[in-house]
């Protein structure tokens, strides 16, 4: 065969496998990814706020998690659902994943759908997350600060293939779409727990605005977290009603970056619209990734279903109010100079009975906060504290005899030491003679030195069994009714503040918000009317 033929012919032969795997690889998505805006300032959420910025790798589970289960059951849910809702606010909440979470690998199925759907959620949150870093980076001066986030937004809309448009949106793409509402009302807890999280999103972006100092920026974003874990009592009664608009949520992050305030309603837009188009049973099985990518068009489009800043702005009175939506992320925190306090039901700081400024507050630094207690005088405690001391020891012993309770506090080496603390800090103010048996026969008697020796022993042990006693053991009293104490659940009932000071010392102790407050070390801070 002639050399000339031959080259033909394998010339033709390559050119046509290279057709074929053009066309091939034009015919599937391309999953290709961008890389995050670099700088100096990346992390620095993670490493100075790591309590709060690890709650967002477990929110990532859980709208993955969401997904994945909408999408596999068909409309049947339910039951999957709600036990992923008590893994997520019981265990991976309290205890956030270190690292962020590969969501193909929790939604395999849903990935495989709406690919480019993953893909665009993943980018917005880098936008986030970017963000959160620029704010925490001490070194940055506040027109170095804007400048970056600004500088963060361009970067981000210039992907162009995944960006959401940073014009607003018309929520009657979220609201009245034949399909719309279909996931809220089918799961209001579940629609409830994904709005929370958006409210912290937006949210934890004012404390940065507001604080002065970083030991104000970390007091705002401690009770910023501290709202969020509000919002998880008594579900879904105390969770946002309509989803959180940035403009409302967070008035001085709209007005500092209206754009990165648009990006992230929009996405928080399409997290609701693709949970409707899952549940939804109007939309058949097999067209629902092609009526999420239509909505994706939808809300990348500039140019179709706007509205104007003005409008955007007004959006929240219009859908009921901010309270609706969480309330507002703004003066949740106040640094004052008072004296020791305790936080009330309603979320208020008020001062506790027999202390004084001269008694010794309570220290905001969580790792003092055995010395209030010690700093009593004993002179300032009426009769009626001997009863509320032996109520917090009863309360005590209620709350270690709970395998769940138990194990929290021994894995936690601060709070283990608090505990202990405020044990021997009350048995030493019981021991006292207060006259409170004498003076109110009714009171219960304040318990011994060897059952407060006892009870701080517990607290040291690190877990299993206590060695069998040397004397045989007393007849054991009689059980306690269990009517007159509410059914435990590690959310409503473990985490409620109490009504008398005692049990909100106890509630500060143990809740999971109040317990990030020991990473402050600036002066006291006082709960300003943490919004309902």
């Amino acid at each position: 065969m002639p050399f000339s033929t031959s080259l033909t012919r394998s010339l033709s032969l390559a050119a046509l496998l290279l057709g074929i795997g053009a066309g091939t690889a034009a015919a599937q998505a391309r999953r290709d990814e961008q890389f995050y805006y670099p700088g100096k300032f990346n992390w620095r959420f993670l490493a100075n706020y790591p309590e709060a910025a690890r709650l967002f790798n477990a929110f990532d589970y859980g709208h993955a998690v969401l997904y994945e289960r909408l999408y596999t059951k068909r409309g049947k849910a339910a039951r999957e659902l709600e036990k992923e809702y008590r893994y997520l606010t019981t265990d991976l909440l309290v205890r956030p994943p270190r690292f962020a979470v590969a969501e193909e690998v929790i939604m395999p199925r849903y990935a495989k759908l709406a690919w480019r759907a993953k893909m665009m959620f993943d980018w917005a949150h880098v936008l986030h997350r970017q963000v959160y870093d620029a704010y925490a980076d001490e070194r940055l001066t506040t027109v170095q600060r804007d400048a970056l986030i600004e500088q963060l937004t361009d970067y981000y809309l210039s992907n162009r293939k995944y960006a959401f448009t940073d014009k607003p949106k018309s929520m009657a793409l979220m609201d009245e779409q034949y399909f719309s509402q279909t996931f809220r009302k089918a799961y209001p807890k579940f629609n409830g727990l994904i709005w929370a999280y958006h409210w912290l999103q937006v949210g934890l972006y004012e404390p940065y605005l507001e604080g002065q100092t970083e030991a104000e920026r970390k007091a705002g974003v401690q009770a910023t977290v501290a709202r969020f874990w509000s919002m998880l009592e008594d579900p879904p009664r105390r969770m946002p009603k309509v989803m959180p608009m940035t403009s409302a949520v967070a008035p001085k992050f709209s007005a500092a970056h209206p754009r990165a305030a648009v990006i992230f309603d929009n996405l928080h837009m399409m997290h609701d619209i693709i949970s409707d188009i899952l549940t939804a049973d109007t939309i058949p099985h097999e067209m629902k990734g092609r009526m999420i990518d239509e909505q994706l068009d939808k809300l990348q489009d500039p140019t179709r279903d706007v509205m104007s800043l003005d409008e955007w702005k007004m959006m929240a009175d219009h859908m009921g109010g901010v309270e609706v939506m969480g309330g507002r992320a703004t003066n949740l925190v106040e640094l004052v100079q008072a004296p020791a306090a305790s936080i009330t039901g309603s979320g208020e700081m008020r001062a506790m009975p027999g202390m004084t400024p001269d008694s010794g507050g309570m220290s905001h630094d969580m790792g003092q906060m055995g010395q209030p207690m010690q700093g009593m005088a004993r002179d300032s405690m009426s009769p009626s504290m001997g009863t509320d001391m032996s109520a917090m020891v009863a309360l005590h012993k209620r709350m270690m005899a709970d395998p769940v309770i138990r194990q929290r506090i021994m894995a936690d080496s601060v709070m283990r030491r608090l505990m202990t603390r405020m044990m021997d800090s009350t048995g030493a103010a019981q021991r006292e003679p207060t006259g409170g048996t004498a003076g109110n026969p009714g009171a219960q008697k304040p318990p011994s030195a060897k059952e407060h020796r006892g009870h701080r022993e517990q607290m040291r042990k690190p877990s299993g069994r206590s060695r069998p006693p040397a004397k045989p053991p007393a007849p054991r009293p009689a059980k306690p009714d269990s009517s007159a104490a509410p059914p435990h659940d590690q959310h409503s009932t473990l985490y409620r503040w109490g009504r008398s000071w005692d049990d909100q010392w106890i509630a500060l102790m143990v809740h999971p918000s109040a317990l990030r407050l020991r990473t402050i070390d600036s002066a006291p801070v006082a709960f300003t009317g943490l919004p309902r």
